[in-house]
């Protein structure tokens, strides 16, 4: 009987451990939600002017929140501490005092920064879109119909149809796009510049509103730099500066360049349209010889040198592009094979964080 009600007790515990996991999956939303408020009540900003510290206090008033909401603020703070969103501490007085960290300097607006770093405000609110959290939730109906995908059984059309259908949500996601064209490119010419060397002209093919056209074309003024995108989001664009923006799809021809730049376009898509893109690009550009390649910029699943601690967020882009828009992220013999096909001869793999630079040669 002894030995029957401790094989009990362990199995008990083993239970509840699996029921709080289980919580955790289940409520694992309410990161992201509580990110999403920060960024919205620009929580952010408020922490990064004041200084070094701020307490509870002087945050609710930064914010010209009501003081009947301070007890509620405490609890969100104490959320986005826990996440290492913010840091937490207490003051000579004994108060809590929170402080900014790397991670919510990403979140600061551009323009109120000593600093040049991106910001990715509207990276965060992009993908929190509710178009693209809706779509989630008929990932099971979806595999159980014919439907190309989960966003296209929630809103009764493909996601790029609705980017053209819907013009605020165009904006959305393009100025999201923007953002986390900033910040890549911003690195990527810290630390991967050699790859835009030598060239004459850069032809951005999906490069919406031109943030990482306009960051190449400043830091070499030597290249001609040009997007291609579709009519709908050439037309919102005021400010085209330096940069040629020329209306068209790229399945169907895209202009000559010594290079072509695909940024998050190839994990959008199934092979056999990116093989379409890439015969395009090989189209589009001279030999090997005569400087001609194209630059990859997306992920390479397992290529990353950080790549145990951020396999849970490629596994997350992974399922994210299988859900919106039909597309997969690859590893290395996926891409390969995708080069050979589209007859491509040469390639090379330059990790950058999460992502890499693949430079094709035809």
């Amino acid at each position: 009987m002894e030995h029957t009600a401790a094989a009990s007790g362990e199995g008990s515990d083993e239970l509840l451990q699996s029921q709080t996991l289980l919580w955790s999956h289940i409520f694992n939303y309410i990161d992201s939600m509580a990110l999403k408020c920060a960024v919205e009540l620009s929580l952010p900003d408020a922490i990064h002017s004041h200084g070094p510290h701020i307490t509870l206090a002087e945050l609710m008033s930064s914010l010209s929140l009501s003081p009947t909401k301070t007890l509620q603020m405490r609890r969100l703070m104490r959320m986005l501490t826990h996440s290492r969103i913010f840091t937490c501490s207490q003051n000579c007085n004994g108060e809590e005092v929170y402080s900014p960290t790397p991670l919510s300097e990403l979140l600061v607006d551009r323009n109120k920064k000593h600093k040049g770093t991106s910001c990715l405000n509207g990276f965060v609110l992009a993908m929190q879109h509710p178009f693209f959290l809706n779509s989630f939730q008929y990932m099971s109906d979806w595999f159980r119909g014919n439907e190309d995908t989960p966003f296209s059984v929630a809103h009764g059309c493909g996601f790029w149809d609705m980017t053209h259908r819907d013009p605020e949500f165009n904006r959305v996601f393009n100025e999201g796009m923007a953002n986390d064209a900033q910040f890549l490119i911003d690195v990527l010419l810290k630390d991967c510049g050699h790859v835009f060397q030598g060239l004459e002209s850069l032809m951005d093919v999906g490069g919406g509103t031109g943030s990482a056209a306009k960051a190449i074309s400043k830091a070499f003024p030597e290249v001609k730099c040009s997007v291609l995108d579709l009519q709908h989001v050439v037309d919102t664009i005021n400010n085209k500066g330096e940069i040629d923006f020329i209306p068209g799809d790229m399945f169907e021809y895209i202009p000559p360049a010594n290079a072509i730049l695909l940024k998050w376009i190839l994990h959008d898509w199934g092979d056999q349209d990116c093989k379409k893109i890439l015969q395009r690009c090989k189209e589009a550009i001279p030999s090997k010889e005569n400087g001609g390649k194209v630059i990859i910029i997306d992920l390479v699943v397992g290529n990353d040198t950080l790549y145990q601690k951020s396999r849970r967020t490629q596994l997350y882009f992974d399922v994210l592009m299988m859900v919106l828009t039909g597309g997969v992220e690859r590893g290395e013999e996926e891409w390969r094979n995708m080069f050979m096909d589209a007859g491509f001869t040469d390639y090379k793999i330059t990790s950058v964080g999460l992502r890499s630079v693949i430079e094709v040669y035809p």
